[in-house]
């Protein structure tokens, strides 16, 4: 054996190990369907998407059903600079008008998920892009959010224009899209019961195609490491129970609360666990998935 073979041979041990592994993982979850949200800031990095897109398809090829939710705020708003529409947001939320949701469904269901589509087709895999509009895949109600005034503890509606939440969700058009073996890549914008287009929030909506296809697991990819404590330190574990305990004492906040109220709803549709990882880590959806070390906070019933 010459020199450079022998050098070559741990490192390919390594990988048969690796492989050895993962193979229990994969048992778990054939034909299993799992709903990751793809989004933040991870979007607009080229070396990082690749990475999510070569995830997804190796676990399309491993006898997994990946079905991928992409979120698109930073561009919506580059794209809302450009054309000189001014977005006003309430309470940390976006208000969206006629305007704002043209651009909207533009960027989401156009720009962002056509280029979703075409990193998986680079790397070998077969996807379709689709919205909640598409064979009324996703029924939309408008929102409906209050705030609590600290001095006064009266409570305020937020007008937030034509932002949605689902209502409900046909899986019909999923469950062909599945059967034919492609990867549905879907942006979140819904239709209402008046006809009207809405902007619906990316972890929502992910959590709802989840509940409604009883996936077996729901990753949310955000841009932190995953549910944090007091010290900032990564939970790895937590149950409902847990959760709503951290919100009321204080723990859980801000923008994680609404992630967190997400996992929830999955939970209690019959998604087994969901998970909150950061995707800025390179093949974060593999590493939690398909080995032991897991890669955020593992969120189940009990």
């Amino acid at each position: 054996m010459s020199d450079s073979g022998a050098d070559k041979l741990p490192n390919v041990h390594v990988r048969a190990e690796v492989l050895v592994q993962a193979l229990p993982h994969m048992q778990r979850y054939d034909e299993e369907i799992v709903v990751i949200k793809y989004g933040g800031h991870a979007m607009g990095d080229r070396a990082a998407a690749e990475d999510f897109a070569e995830d997804i398809v190796l676990l399309e090829q491993s006898g997994l059903k990946p079905v991928v939710v992409h979120g698109g705020g930073p561009q919506i708003g580059r794209m809302l600079d450009r054309l000189g529409i001014k977005s006003e947001f309430r309470e940390g939320l976006r208000v969206t008008d006629e305007a704002t949701v043209e651009v909207v469904e533009m960027v989401l269901a156009g720009s962002i998920n056509k280029q979703i589509v075409g990193w998986i087709s680079a790397e070998g895999g077969k996807a379709i892009g689709l919205c909640g509009k598409d064979g009324n895949m996703v029924r939309a109600r408008r929102a409906a959010r209050t705030v609590v005034d600290p001095d006064s503890h009266i409570e305020r509606h937020i007008d937030l224009g034509l932002v949605g939440e689902p209502e409900h969700v046909d899986r019909t058009v999923l469950d062909a899209v599945l059967k034919a073996e492609l990867i549905p890549v879907l942006a979140p914008v819904a239709v209402g019961a008046d006809n009207q287009t809405y902007n619906v929030n990316a972890d929502t909506f992910a959590g709802a195609i989840a509940g409604a296809m009883r996936a077996k697991r729901l990753l949310l990819l955000t841009d932190v490491p995953g549910v944090l404590d007091k010290n900032k330190k990564l939970i790895p574990e937590l149950s409902i129970e847990d959760c709503r305990r951290l919100i009321a004492d204080g723990t859980i906040t801000a923008g994680m609360i609404p992630k967190i109220e997400t996992c929830i709803y999955a939970l209690e549709q019959g998604v087994e666990a969901v998970v909150i990882l950061d995707g800025k880590v390179p093949h974060a959806v593999l590493l939690e998935l398909f080995t032991d070390y897991g890669a955020g906070t593992l969120i189940r019933r009990s």
